[in-house]
């Protein structure tokens, strides 16, 4: 059966690859990403593979790819540039890889709120030590049967969510990062059961099983802060250069001449009395 699964992984990888680029109408500011990037966040990517494409559709979202950012890596580095993320992908498994990587392509930052430094050390180091984990095809596979919209039998639903648990060898991107912060307790989408006692009503929360996590989860997580780097890096309007005012700044743009004098006269008015 595994062997089965390697197979379909590989062919798989082989068709992903073709097709595996980034294109987006918006070009990430690459100053502005890596100075609002903390430790601990998770950023989101629009993949536009054929498989990015079907877990795309079946979450209902715009994100298909997830990493974990844990800051400069001692000793990994491509072209001089050090890598910064870690995040498993189809073709090479667990691995760490530079931020431009995804300059290119479509981005979400999401942080966790209130996270401890202790504990987001705890998590990138989970993260960093998974490097070299190879891709759970099994996983993928169990996932989008869990997140297909056709009716399934509860028999079925748990034979899917099973078939990504069992080896701890192989991983996919969000179970990845769900379980470092699982690690420390942290809540991404947790199960959460009210019940009622003497002293009144109550919320126990319970831990997902990683492998049900797709990259979207932290983007809909009341846990997780969506940052946008270019609000964060601070935003002026009046800054815009518009396609139509070629010649002139937006905020120096000449105002109408009667609009300038009814601006005016009442500057008149006061400096008359």
């Amino acid at each position: 059966m595994d062997r089965m699964f390697d197979n379909v992984g590989r062919l798989i990888a082989r068709w992903q690859k073709q097709t595996n680029h980034c294109e987006s109408s918006i070009l990430n500011d690459s100053t502005a990403l890596r100075d609002t990037l903390r430790t601990g966040d998770v950023l989101l990517v629009e993949g536009k593979g054929r498989i990015s494409g079907g877990i795309k559709y079946l979450t209902q979202s715009t994100w298909s790819h997830s990493a974990l950012y844990v800051g400069p890596m001692a000793g990994a580095a491509t072209e001089g540039e050090p890598h910064v993320l870690i995040e498993a992908n189809v073709d090479e498994g667990v691995v760490s890889a530079p931020l431009s990587k995804y300059l290119h392509c479509q981005t979400r930052i999401c942080r966790p709120v209130g996270l401890s430094e202790a504990d987001c050390e705890k998590v990138c180091r989970y993260a960093c030590e998974r490097i070299g984990l190879g891709y759970d095809f099994k996983n993928i596979i169990g996932l989008l049967c869990y997140l297909f919209p056709w009716p399934m039998t509860r028999s079925w639903r748990r034979r899917a969510i099973a078939l990504g648990s069992g080896d701890a060898s192989r991983i996919i991107c969000s179970s990845l990062i769900a379980q470092a912060f699982d690690a420390v307790r942290y809540p991404i989408l947790p199960k959460i059961t009210r019940t009622d006692s003497q002293t009144g009503r109550r919320e126990i929360a319970e831990i997902r099983h990683s492998s049900l996590h797709a990259p979207r989860d932290f983007d809909i997580s009341p846990y997780f802060m969506v940052i946008k780097p270019t609000l964060a890096c601070g935003f002026n309007y009046k800054d815009i250069r518009w396609a139509d005012l070629p010649q002139l700044h937006a905020a120096e743009v000449a105002l109408a001449p009667e609009i300038e004098g009814a601006i005016a006269e009442p500057e008149r008015s006061r400096m008359r009395h």
